[in-house]
Parts: structure tokens; C-alpha cells; sequence
């Protein structure tokens, strides 16, 4: 019997209904399946350079998304021979206190209802003619467990947010997923929090997960993402600075992991939620990684929340562009920030 609480709206159709319907063809697998390998390779070391996951707050409107991204493909070109894009497109979005827009998932049109059939329907489709039109497959949040499945096919990367990263469902899907899961630092800073999301994801498990009972194989691409902390008080503190970088590495070298990873979100508490502090934050990263050696080969990538136009708005809001979630920097700093970063890198 339903708890008396509960209204059921629906039932929606499965990942194998949606994928059949909305199918990624054969030249997207293969883009899909050369940009995996890429991507691997920089987690592995094969590949050194450096692995830029940038985009949107919030993937809140399809048409604005797309010209960021045919924006990001030409900008790609430039400075390919030292960076791989990997665009953010984030169709769930957390908020901290459950109320609010929560992503194109909930509301393909941020100034309409929810309604989640439309939502995964639309996220899927906006996922997919990414890869279609600019050739990036794309990084998105790992919200619900359970929806991971509408894109499994089409995600390049995956983010476990710092609110989830303590949640035994998300460690072991994250266990699942054939691409690299980054795990980020509570909110609370403890790092032994996400330590054991890394070794979790890394292990076997068998589980339940949408009906089934299943088993995993465990996902060695499994690493971290420091994105700062806030105290008791709600001060926000950096973890990005090199004393923290060492830190992580004798964490990594006490912990076994096979492919000790670092990706550097320069927002959230690492910015203060300063969006423009992003440029600095990054090249200070990159300085890091040219003092040390081992954390040049510890710090694959760094996270930046950009969009078309600087700043942010309410939902509904009429600015073209512009983040109705989290602040991000405009394309003119975003172009600004990429070209510098490649002058900066020696690989």
C-alpha cells in the first residue's frame, strides 16, 4: 500500500523505452567511443593534457546551451594540442534546501510546471544533439542514481555532488558508470568522506538498482573533485592551494587507488561563489603543477561554470545566456580564460 503522502502522477517509461526511442546512431557511438578513450588515457597518463570540464551552471534552455557549445567547438580547435574540452551540461541541479528550480529534468521550461517525462525526454535530446552537431560528448551530475540510466550511452564524464557524496547508492552506481566519476568534498571539508566514495566506487558490488539485482565491476577512473568547504558558521574556505594538492596525494598513496586523480572545481567555496575569481584559481592550479612534478601528474583537470553572458538571474529571468543558478563568467572571459591557460601550459 502507498504511504498516504504519496500521489503517484505516472508511471514512466524505462531507460530501454527512452533509448530505443531517442537512440544514439552508429557515427555518434563512434565519436562517443574515440572521446572515452581520449578521456581515459588523461586519467591514466597516457594522454597529458589537461582536461577542462566547463560550462553552464545549469542547462536551463536548449537554444542557449547550443550556441555556448558551437562556441566551445571552435574554441576547441584552437588549443586542442594541450586541452580536451568536456562540456557541462547539467540537467539536475541540487539545491541546499530542496526548493527551487531543479534542472531541465524537473522543467524543460523553467516558467512552466514540472513534468518529468518531458524533462527526460529533453534532456536526452539535448545530450544527444550535442554529439550531433559539435562532436563533445558531455559531463553531467549525478543527482539521481536512478536516472543515471536515460544517459549512460551518451555521458563523457560524471559528477558526484558534494551533498550526494556520502550516499551509499550513489558510491555504488558510481561502480557502474564506464566513465570517470568524480567525487566531490563534502560540503564539511572532510576529506575521509570522499576518500571512501573513491574506494567504493573503485570496488564490486551487487545491489538492487531500478528492479534488478545487480552486480558491478567497480570503476578504477573513480577520483576526486575539490570544490572548497564552508565552517559551522557558513565561511567558505579554498582547498585548491598546494598544501591541500599534497595533502590529497598521500591520501591517494595511503589509499591504494590505482590512477590517483585530482580535478579542481575553481568555484563554489574554492571562489567564495566570486565567479570571476575563476581565471585566477585556475592558473594558480596550473603553477601548482609546474613546482611539483607529482602534482602536475595528480591534477588531471580543472572545473569551470561559464556561460554566455557574466553573472546570474531569477528563473523566468529575460537575459538571454545568462545562469539562473550559480554565477558564471561570459563568453569573453571564457574565451579569455581557455586561450590564457594554453599559454600557460608546458606539456
Amino acid at each position: 500500500m502507498l504511504d498516504a503522502n504519496l500521489k503517484v502522477i505516472r508511471e514512466l517509461p524505462s531507460p530501454f523505452e527512452i533509448k530505443e526511442q531517442y537512440p544514439l546512431d552508429e557515427e555518434c557511438r563512434k565519436i562517443k567511443e574515440e572521446r572515452d578513450q581520449i578521456i581515459k588515457n588523461i586519467f591514466t597518463g597516457k594522454d597529458k593534457r589537461l582536461l577542462l570540464i566547463i560550462g553552464p551552471c545549469s542547462a536551463d534552455r536548449e537554444d542557449a546551451v547550443m550556441e555556448y557549445m558551437h562556441r566551445l567547438k571552435k574554441l576547441q580547435k584552437k588549443v586542442i594540442d594541450k586541452i580536451v574540452i568536456v562540456p557541462r551540461v547539467y540537467t539536475n541541479k541540487p539545491r541546499t534546501k530542496g526548493i527551487g528550480y531543479k534542472g531541465m529534468l524537473h522543467q524543460p521550461d523553467p516558467t512552466k510546471e514540472e513534468d518529468m517525462l518531458a524533462g527526460i525526454i529533453a534532456i536526452r535530446e539535448l545530450h544527444l544533439r550535442v554529439i550531433r552537431e559539435t562532436g563533445f560528448t558531455c559531463a553531467d551530475e549525478m543527482l539521481y542514481p536512478e536516472n543515471y540510466a536515460y544517459l549512460s550511452d551518451l555521458l563523457a564524464y560524471v559528477a558526484v555532488g558534494a551533498r550526494s557524496v556520502e550516499n551509499q547508492l550513489h558510491r555504488m552506481v558510481g561502480s557502474i558508470v564506464n566513465v570517470p566519476v568524480g567525487m566531490k568534498n563534502p560540503t564539511s571539508g572532510d576529506y575521509s568522506v570522499m576518500m571512501n566514495a573513491i574506494i567504493a566506487a573503485n570496488a564490486k558490488h551487487r545491489f538492487v538498482y531500478r528492479g534488478y539485482e545487480v552486480e558491478s565491476k567497480g570503476n578504477n577512473l573513480s577520483h576526486c573533485i575539490l570544490r572548497g568547504y564552508v565552517d559551522k558558521f557558513g565561511n567558505a574556505y579554498p582547498n585548491y592551494h598546494y598544501e591541500e594538492l599534497k595533502t590529497i596525494l598521500k591520501l591517494y598513496e595511503d589509499s591504494g587507488i590505482k590512477y590517483p586523480a585530482v580535478i579542481v572545481d575553481c568555484n563554489h567555496s574554492n571562489s567564495g561563489k566570486q565567479y570571476e575569481e575563476q581565471m585566477r584559481i585556475a592558473s594558480d592550479v596550473i603553477h601548482s603543477r609546474f613546482v611539483s612534478k607529482d602534482i602536475h601528474k595528480l591534477v588531471k583537470g580543472l572545473m569551470i561554470e561559464s556561460y554566455l553572458v557574466d553573472g546570474n538571474q531569477k528563473p523566468g529571468g529575460e537575459v538571454y545566456g545568462q545562469s539562473i543558478t550559480d554565477a558564471c563568467i561570459g563568453w569573453e572571459k571564457t574565451e579569455k580564460l581557455v586561450l590564457a591557460l594554453h599559454g600557460q601550459l608546458g606539456i
